[in-house]
């Protein structure tokens, strides 16, 4: 099979490797599609040996390993794969994945499996109800430009979409926003609930745009503080985020969530948007997403 290879201090490869084999409680996936971020551009940065990191994945389902049951050979699926993602075939958790319609758009999908949940499920952290206004800081990255037209299509009284640059505000227009701001701007009206992907100063600035009993939703890697002070006189309040309890917790509940994504994309009021490369263009891939130029979800197509 074909893989990406990451060596220390020079560009991604692509190489023949061996085909994996599944173990105990894993399957095995044909990749169709892989995607690429900013998490993979900081491990890349950060690595001192070579990596093989993991990301989201949507293919099918080639071999099953004893103890997962749950699948069969010619399923489609989606979802995270933690190690070995970039090659044409990976090794996925049964729990970490679902199943994708047939008919869904790979790259499409890439987008739904995760960033969907994302959006959506931190929407839902939030406590929206129609009517409010929803500030969504990153608007133009792949969770980002879906929280802002799933706010729009769930009825936000007003979108905002927050971006680091001027250049993509017609870009997260065209994904239903009401009005953009760049990072260093001021809203002129405060908003109801703030959904965080930036992390960093952005936290607090986030908290500064609430009114009174907003709500502002923390769901980056990038961390952040907060004056707890800034929360008291308002009664604002702040809730961290990450999809992953849930999947171990409440695994029910992200199945009603993903297939409402999968509704709401099938009658044409979600509309993923992304950049596709194929595999062995992982370099162009990962230096758009470096240089901060994506729009949307950058996609590696294997299949």
């Amino acid at each position: 099979m074909r893989s990406i290879q990451f060596p220390v201090g020079g560009p991604p490869t692509v190489a023949q490797a061996p085909d994996p084999r599944p173990g105990p409680g894993q399957l095995l996936v044909r990749t169709e599609v892989v995607g690429a971020g900013i998490g993979l551009v900081r491990m890349l940065a950060n690595a001192d040996e070579p990596v093989s990191p993991g990301a989201e994945v949507v293919g099918t389902v080639v071999d099953v390993g004893d103890e997962a049951s749950a699948y069969a050979v010619g399923d489609r699926v989606g979802g995270v794969v933690f190690a070995g993602a970039y090659a044409e075939l990976v090794l996925a958790d049964p729990r970490l994945v679902s199943r994708v319609p047939p008919e869904v758009d790979a790259a499409d999908a890439l987008a739904l499996v995760r960033g969907g949940l994302v959006a959506l499920s931190a929407l839902r952290a939030g406590r929206f109800e129609a009517g409010e206004s929803v500030l969504v800081n990153a608007a133009a990255s792949g969770v980002g430009h879906l929280a802002v037209q799933l706010a729009s299509t769930l009825g936000a009284g007003r979108v905002v979409g927050a971006v680091g640059s001027a250049d993509k505000a017609a870009f997260v227009r065209e994904c239903g926003a009401d009005d953009v701001v760049t990072y260093d701007q001021a809203l002129t009206e405060p908003v109801d609930v703030v959904l965080d992907g930036v992390g960093g100063d952005q936290v607090q600035r986030g908290v500064a745009a609430l009114a009174p009993h907003g709500r502002l939703v923390a769901f980056s890697a990038g961390g952040g503080s907060v004056d707890a002070g800034s929360l008291l006189g308002e009664l604002k309040t702040v809730t961290g985020f990450s999809v992953g309890l849930l999947a171990r917790t409440q695994p029910e509940l992200l199945d009603r969530r993903r297939a409402q994504l999968w509704e709401l994309l099938a009658a044409g009021r979600l509309r993923p948007r992304h950049v596709v490369y194929p595999l062995d263009q992982v370099r162009s891939a990962i230096d758009l997403i470096a240089t901060r130029a994506n729009s949307g979800r950058v996609v590696l197509r294997a299949g």
